[in-house]
């Protein structure tokens, strides 16, 4: 059976998880996920906001090799209305 090594990171205000993990070729952005152990952190993983290296993508996204899974937070402020804050 085919390999691939993947990382899966989430980024928390404070602190950044990232786990390394080895996976069956075919492996998706959703299996990457469930295979990561963050633990109490694990409710904060939202299906919808995934991505590898920077680009939005499915959960059902074939990974590749070297793939690295992102998984993103919720804005706590629309950029545009920062903009205008900082702006005032």
């Amino acid at each position: 059976m085919d390999e691939i090594a993947v990382e899966v990171v989430l980024a928390l205000p404070r602190r950044t998880l990232l786990q390394r993990l080895v996976l069956g070729a075919g492996a998706t952005v959703a299996d990457a996920v469930a295979a990561a152990r963050f633990g109490d952190d694990a409710g904060l993983v939202d299906p919808e906001r995934l991505g590898i290296f920077g680009k939005r993508v499915p959960p059902g996204q074939p990974l590749r090799d070297g793939d690295r899974v992102e998984v993103y937070r919720p804005l706590t402020l629309d950029p545009k209305e920062a903009r205008r804050r900082r702006a005032r």
